[in-house]
């Protein structure tokens, strides 16, 4: 019986040998009044491992195809058979089918790790529950009648918050808008995967960060997007390799972090935004600014995003209040031209009817409270405490071993390995020591990177986080990057 195993194939062997009995069991090739070969032999036959034939036969039993029999082996189910048997789904197939792409394995990883174990947390991009404004949100909450709608809203979002929406850029990010160019979603990512999923098509060129946020998410793969790659240094991008990269690959849209930017935590130049801006008006292609971070300068000065500067409506600019007030409301916005913005409304009520109420009349009351001036005055502090608290714990524990530049705001710290190490190894070691970090290959194509969250955890926890990655990464000392 030829098996057909391909070894070099990107599915595992256990699945290449569940599905040939699967489609042998269709067409007659195993009967079903005898036993499947035995895990022993057919280990033996295909020369692999005892323990993969049983992953296999595991997967045949869990989609109700075959049964194991005390003293007779594996038999083909008779529940498959038969006008009054029921057959169990192949879910697995259908997982791998879906064109809607899982997150990276190793990010899968991640999250699963910070969920399920007690560890230092410098991966999450996420404000720790100190810096909420839980009584201010409580006081809201409790003192104030609920005067939203409980039955759909309007498409775009309630139009109060977006009225809000407009005061608050205008006032503290220099961006003229009105509410009817504003769209409310559930936060940045829906509002990333609305962009893709509405303005592009496949086949389409798109320009990203490398390193970058965007870089490790999968929605540009799972649209056929093409993604290029544009470098980010110390100084943010070249305008010249943006340009170049244009004219080779006929890009159709650039996006782009250019505030504290993630991972980097670089902050584009003036001279640098206008240069972007020009490219785009000159050859006509539009700019997605993801701008989570801006209220967040350590200067306390304001900082000019894109989109303040953008003349010609170039520019889709996206924010949240997720790093700045609180994750979970859910609370995001886009703002751009209003047949896009009509465009994207339509694909979001053909997702989820439209945005939540509730959540809407809290973050708007919010936002137009005295409270949000004094809470995100008291945000910037602390985060500054934090960065503070991890530069120093970097130049004490590790020293000469990593490269950073310090970032003037933002939540995350880009550092570079001074010598070569075993990237997982190295994870390994540090969730083994109780701390989780960001390895840079999940967010840039360089190796030798890792990314260090600091709003997650306070100055203590950072520092006790920064010793223990250092004691890992001696322990991964001489070995390879991979």
């Amino acid at each position: 019986m030829d098996w057909n195993l391909d070894r070099k194939a990107k599915k595992p062997i256990y699945k290449q040998i569940a599905e040939f009995i699967e489609n042998g069991i269709a067409d007659g090739t195993f009967p079903p009044d005898k036993p499947l070969p035995s895990e022993r032999y057919l280990a033996k036959e295909l020369n692999i491992n005892r323990s993969t034939v049983v992953s296999a036969y595991d997967e045949l039993e869990s989609n109700g195809l075959v049964q194991r029999i005390r003293g007779s082996g594996t038999m083909i189910s008779q529940d498959i058979w038969g006008i009054t048997k029921k057959r169990i789904p192949s879910w697995n197939r259908y997982i791998e089918a879906g064109s809607f792409l899982p997150n990276l394995p190793l990010n899968q990883r991640i999250r699963k790790e910070m969920e399920e174990k007690k560890l230092i947390n410098l991966a999450s991009g996420e404000l720790s529950e100190d810096l909420f404004p839980t009584s201010a949100l409580r006081e809201i909450t409790s003192t104030r009648s609920f005067i939203g709608r409980l039955g759909y809203d309007h498409p775009q979002g309630n139009a109060v918050l977006r009225m809000t929406i407009a005061k608050h850029v205008k006032e503290l990010r220099n961006i003229e808008t009105n509410s009817s160019s504003i769209l409310i979603t559930s936060g940045a990512q829906q509002a990333l995967h609305l962009v893709v999923q509405c303005l592009l098509k496949p086949g389409d060129a798109v320009l990203i960060e490398d390193p970058s946020y965007h870089y490790n998410l999968p929605i540009f793969q799972t649209a056929g997007i093409k993604t290029y790659y544009l470098p980010v240094n110390d100084e943010g991008i070249d305008t010249d390799e943006l340009l170049a990269l244009h004219k080779k690959h006929r890009i159709r849209m650039i996006f782009l972090n250019p505030v504290f930017q993630n991972p980097t935590g670089t902050l584009l130049r003036e001279s640098q935004q206008k240069a972007i801006l020009e490219i785009s008006s000159e050859h006509g292609i539009p700019v997605v600014e993801d701008d989570p971070y801006s209220l967040m300068a350590f200067s306390g000065e304001r900082v000019s995003t894109l989109k303040s500067m953008d003349t010609h409506g170039n520019v889709l600019y996206i924010s949240s209040l997720s790093k700045v007030v609180a994750s979970g409301l859910r609370i995001g916005w886009i703002i751009g031209p209003r047949s896009v913005i009509e465009r994207l409304s339509d694909a979001k009520q053909q997702i989820d009817f439209g945005h939540a109420s509730f959540t809407q009349w809290i973050a708007n009351d919010f936002l137009e409270s005295a409270h949000f001036h004094s809470h995100i005055q008291k945000l910037v502090k602390e985060l500054e405490m934090r960065c503070n608290q991890i530069v120093s714990s970097l130049n004490y524990f590790l020293k000469d071993q990593v490269e950073f530049t310090i970032p003037q705001g933002g939540i995350h710290i880009w550092c570079k390995l001074k010598r070569d190490v075993d990237e997982m190894k190295l994870l390994e070691n540090a969730i083994k020591q109780g701390v989780i970090y960001v390895p840079g290959t999940t967010m840039g194509s360089e190796k030798g990177y890792v990314r260090f969250t600091f709003a997650r955890e306070k100055e203590k926890a950072i520092e006790e986080g920064i010793r223990r990655f250092a004691d890992a990464l001696n322990a991964a000392k001489g070995a390879v990057i991979k």
